[in-house]
Order: structure tokens, then C-alpha cells, then sequence
């Protein structure tokens, strides 16, 4: 596979579940493009807008400003039409229609299959040269310590809950917060940790619906009822938690009734306010290296790879290799991000085992 070479059209794409720091990511990669002598290019809303062909130029004066803001200049859509025979190869006529010789997917495992699935796309100058960048609030990817988005949830998240715990010190209550990760509790115990939250319910755990409620209910009876009685109980819980918070919150104020008579219990789902906000510092330079990451490789001769994170001290897996231009830059083919992503959502790989672990380790911790 030849590298991309001055004057290749290079285009950008967000695509599935927005995240904070996508912008950025956009403005990195156009700069580093654009100083390379690439023609770099935009792709409305996903592959629903590849499909289309509505591929426009981008202006870095624009990406400028809309770096420090979150949601994507770009637009994003699921499609149900793209995966299918008709919606590849629509997919493909626009490529050689638009003289596309790169691509640089921004966005979750969804997106990254997507990109994938074009790596044989036939252009000008042999097949479409492809890299993936991760964009995914829930860190639900392998082969990156973080995703595009992850800080920024999690700081909106422990603000909201700093903001809770204030109002229900001032009325003796317990609030269960309900976040987002869907079946990935990464979010979830971070912020908990963060917010100094009395418990964390994550899926990886795997209770039953029982076993939640008699977990919370211990929690409170030990923290309203004891000497120097606290005077709030934070409880966040995974949205991939099977039990319907409204539900915990029944279960828990009939088991409790006689016991706390005097204590209420409230529900916040947080829902998408945790997608959106201003990127924090760290997601703005994260994905500004993974950008570079990512056209760099491309310029390099390699393709089909996802540019991903490792963190000080971490090493990269038998599948990555590292960026010639970043030492914390890992560049994985996507075959093997997708795989271990399966691993790593089914309970498998090494990264799952070990959260599992310690997630059972915090949990009697942050109950004292």
C-alpha cells in the first residue's frame, strides 16, 4: 500500500455518538493534512453523508473556533442503509467520484467497522488508504488507555454530582445518578471515585437486580443510623445496570420504610448533558495527538490502523506498533481493535478482567 502523497484528497468523518474533542480532532488532522500538501476534505453527517456525496472543503478558520466546542462542525448519523450491499457500494461511487485517496474516521467501534469495511474501496492510486481515530464517551474501545470525550464526561459528571450531594446534604437524601457507558461502567466508577460517590453499581459486576437493592440499602442503613450519621447517600449507577433506576428507587424506599422513615430517595438520569460541553484541556490534546497520529501513518505507508492512546508507564500489545512521531501513540490495524473490542465488551480480554477486579476492590472502600 502506497502512503498518500501532496496533493491526495484526504477526508474527515465523525460518525455515531458524539463526543467532546471531536472538533478538535477535526482541526488537528485538517492542519497536519494541509501542512503536508494533502487537499483535506469533509463529510457531512457520517456515512449517511458519504453515501449522499456531500463532501465539502473545510475552512481552519472555522475549525479554529469550533475546536473549543463540543458535538461535531460535521454533523454525525447511525445508518441502517450503509452496512448493506447498496449502501457500500453507494458508498464507493462517491469516493472514486470525489477522488477521495484517504479517509480518517473519527468516532466508536461502530464507525471504526465502518471504515473497515471501505479499506478495499478501489480509488485512482490502488485501494482507499484508511485510519480510525477513537471518539467514545463510554472508553469502551481497546487498544487505547482513552477515548476523545472520556475526561470531559467524566468532569461533567462530577460536577453534576458535586452539585447534588450539596442539596441532598441539605435534606438528609439519597440520590442515585444514573450515567451513561451503556454497557461499560468505566465512566461510571471513575466519577464515582472522583465524586466520592458511597456506591458505584457498574454491569461488570454482574448482580442481580436483588442484590443491587440489598447493596444500597445496606449502605444506607450503615450511613444514616451510625454514630456521626451522615447526612446524604450518593449511589451512581451504570445506564447498562439492568435494574430501571426508578425501580431501584422503589425497591429501596420499601426496604427501608421502617428502618429510615425520615429519608428520601431521589432519582437524576443524567442522559445526554454528559455528551455535550465544552472539551476539557486533556480531550483537546489528546485528540490533537491522535490526530496527528493518524494522518502521519497515512503518510507513512500505513493503512487500516487506528491511532490510539497508551497512558506513562503502559505498553502496547502484540498488534500495535508505535507512532514514529509520539511516543504515546499507538497504531493498531482494525481488524484487531475490533476484536479486542469484542473481547474486552464479552468479559475476555486482560483490560476487562482486570476492571472487573478492581471495581469489586472499590466498592466496600467507598461504602465506609
Amino acid at each position: 500500500m502506497s502512503a498518500l502523497l501532496p496533493g491526495d484528497r484526504l477526508a474527515l468523518l465523525t460518525s455515531g455518538g458524539d463526543a467532546p474533542g471531536m472538533n478538535a480532532a477535526l482541526r488537528a488532522a485538517a492542519k497536519v493534512g494541509g501542512a503536508m500538501g494533502f487537499d483535506v476534505v469533509g463529510v457531512e453527517d457520517g456515512y449517511v453523508g458519504l453515501m449522499e456525496g456531500r463532501v465539502r472543503s473545510l475552512d481552519l478558520r472555522t475549525l479554529d473556533e469550533a475546536s473549543r466546542r463540543g458535538g461535531t462542525l460535521l454533523g454525525s448519523a447511525r445508518s441502517k442503509v450503509f452496512p448493506t450491499a447498496e449502501g457500500q457500494a453507494r458508498a464507493r461511487e462517491v469516493i472514486v467520484r470525489e477522488n477521495l485517496a484517504g479517509l480518517v474516521v473519527i468516532g466508536g467501534n461502530g464507525s471504526l467497522a465502518g471504515a473497515r469495511s471501505l479499506r478495499d474501496a478501489p480509488t485512482a492510486r490502488g485501494t482507499l488508504r484508511v485510519a480510525g481515530i477513537p471518539a467514545s464517551i463510554d472508553n469502551d474501545l481497546a487498544c487505547t488507555t482513552m477515548a476523545i470525550g472520556v475526561d470531559t464526561a467524566m468532569n461533567t459528571i462530577v460536577e453534576a454530582c458535586d452539585r447534588i450531594a450539596d442539596t441532598a446534604s441539605a435534606h438528609r437524601r439519597t440520590f442515585v445518578v444514573e450515567v451513561m457507558g451503556r454497557d461499560c461502567g468505566y465512566l461510571a466508577m471513575t466519577s464515582g471515585v472522583a465524586a466520592g460517590a458511597d456506591a458505584v453499581l457498574v454491569p461488570e459486576i454482574g448482580k442481580s437486580e436483588e442484590a443491587v437493592i440489598e447493596q444500597v440499602v445496606g449502605i444506607m442503613v450503615n450511613a444514616y443510623q451510625r454514630f456521626n450519621a451522615k447526612r446524604r447517600v450518593l449511589v451512581i449507577k451504570a445506564e447498562g445496570v439492568k435494574i430501571d433506576s426508578n425501580a431501584l428507587k422503589e425497591g429501596i424506599e420499601r426496604a427501608v420504610a421502617t428502618q429510615l422513615p425520615d429519608v428520601d430517595t431521589r432519582v437524576t438520569v443524567l442522559g445526554h448533558v454528559v455528551r455535550g460541553g465544552t472539551p476539557s484541556a486533556f480531550d483537546r490534546l489528546l485528540a490533537a495527538r491522535l490526530a496527528h497520529g493518524a494522518v502521519r501513518a497515512l503518510a507513512d505507508g500505513l493503512h487500516d490502523v487506528m491511532a490510539g492512546w497508551i497512558g506513562p508507564g503502559a505498553m502496547p500489545n502484540a498488534h500495535t506498533t508505535l507512532s514514529a512521531h509520539d511516543p504515546y501513540i499507538v497504531l493498531t490495524p482494525l481488524d484487531a481493535v475490533l476484536r479486542e473490542t469484542q473481547r474486552l465488551m464479552n468479559g475476555e480480554s486482560e483490560v476487562a478482567q482486570w476492571r472487573r477486579r478492581i471495581f469489586s476492590e472499590i466498592e466496600p472502600i467507598l461504602a465506609r
